[in-house]
C-alpha cells in the first residue's frame, strides 16, 4: 500500500473538474466590488481554505463512494479490479481515511473565520455530497445530483470570500449561481457519456441510471442537451458578472469549448464506446482549464 493507491482511489487526477470552477469563482469574487464599492480583502489563508477544502471534501466523497459501492463494484466487470474489490485497500482503512478527510475539511473551513459561513454549512454539504453515492439505487437522476454536488465548489469559494455580503445582499449570488448551473449541466452531461459503459449492467443489477433507462442512443441525446444548457449559461455569465471584466475573452473563448464539446460527442457513438474515457477526461479537462484561464485573464485585465 503507498500513496499512488490512495491517490488511485478517490481519483485525484479527476479533481481537475470542479477545482478550476472554484479558482474562477474565486477570482470572480475578488474581483465583483462589495456594497460599499471596495473590493474583497486579499488573504492567502482564503486560498489555501479553498484549496483544502477542495480537496479534503472530494477525498471524503469519492471514498465514500468506493465504500457504499463495494459490492456492486466486485459484480461490474468494469471496475472489478478497484481497490476494494481487488483487495489493495481494506474496508477499515478507506473508512479511517473517509473520516479523517471528512474532519479535515470541517476543520479548514476555520482558515475562513471570521467568516462563519463556511463552518456552518460545511456538514449539510458533505452531507450532499457523500449522499450521491447512493442515488443510483432510486433516482436515474443521479447524473445531475453529481452536476449539483460538483457545482456547490463555486459558490462555495464565492460565499468563503465574500461573507456576509451574500447574506445582506443576495443578489450578490446572480453570478457564481449561474457558473453553478452551467457546471451542473457540464458534469450531468459527461457523467451520462460515461454512464454509458454500465448500461447493461445498471439494467441488469437494477441500478438507475439514464443510459439504463433510456438506451445508449437516447442517453447521448440527453447528455447533448445538458451540454448545450451549459452553453447557453456560460454564454450568459459575462453579462450577469460584467463588474468582474469578464467579457470578449470569455466569449471568445467559448467558441474554443462548444467545439470541444462537439468533439467530445463525435468521439462516442451509440455503436462505438471505445473512446469513452479519451472524452471523459482530457476532453472535460481542457474544457474547465480553458474556462479558468480565459475568465481569470479576463478579470486581471479589467
Amino acid at each position: 500500500m503507498n500513496i499512488s493507491h490512495w491517490l488511485g482511489l478517490i481519483r485525484f487526477s479527476h479533481t481537475v473538474f470542479a477545482l478550476p470552477f472554484a479558482a474562477l469563482a474565486t477570482v470572480m469574487a475578488f474581483a465583483t466590488p462589495l456594497t460599499s464599492g471596495a473590493r474583497p480583502s486579499f488573504r492567502w489563508q482564503d486560498i489555501v481554505g479553498i484549496l483544502l477544502c477542495m480537496v479534503f471534501a472530494r477525498s471524503a466523497a469519492m471514498a465514500f463512494n468506493r465504500l457504499v459501492d463495494h459490492n456492486i463494484d466486485a459484480r461490474n466487470p468494469r471496475t472489478e479490479k478497484r481497490h476494494l474489490p481487488a483487495g489493495v485497500l481494506s474496508r477499515t482503512s478507506v473508512w479511517t481515511f473517509t473520516i479523517g478527510c471528512s474532519l479535515a475539511f470541517v476543520a479548514s473551513t476555520a482558515l475562513f473565520l471570521p467568516n462563519r459561513l463556511p463552518l456552518y454549512a460545511s456538514v449539510p454539504v458533505l452531507m450532499f455530497l457523500c449522499g450521491y453515492s447512493l442515488a443510483k439505487r432510486f433516482t436515474a437522476a443521479a447524473h445531475l445530483w453529481l452536476g449539483v454536488a460538483l457545482s456547490l465548489s463555486p459558490i462555495c469559494a464565492w460565499v468563503a470570500i465574500r461573507g456576509s455580503e451574500v447574506t445582506s445582499s443576495p443578489s450578490d449570488l446572480l453570478a457564481p449561481l449561474i457558473l453553478a448551473a452551467a457546471v451542473a449541466a457540464w458534469v450531468a452531461g459527461f457523467d451520462i457519456i460515461y454512464a454509458c459503459q454500465d448500461a447493461a449492467f445498471d439494467a441488469e443489477a437494477g441500478l438507475h441510471s439514464i443510459p439504463a433507462k433510456f438506451g445508449i442512443a437516447g442517453a447521448l441525446k440527453i447528455a447533448a442537451a445538458f451540454h448545450v444548457v451549459m452553453l447557453g449559461l456560460l454564454s450568459l455569465l459575462p453579462t450577469f458578472a460584467h463588474s468582474t471584466g469578464l467579457g470578449f475573452l470569455f466569449w471568445g473563448v467559448l467558441v474554443v469549448v462548444a467545439a470541444m464539446v462537439l468533439w467530445q460527442h463525435w468521439l462516442v457513438r451509440p455503436d462505438d464506446l471505445n473512446r469513452v474515457n479519451q472524452a471523459f477526461f482530457n476532453t472535460n479537462a481542457a474544457i474547465s482549464l480553458t474556462l479558468l484561464v480565459a475568465g481569470t485573464l479576463d478579470c486581471l485585465w479589467l
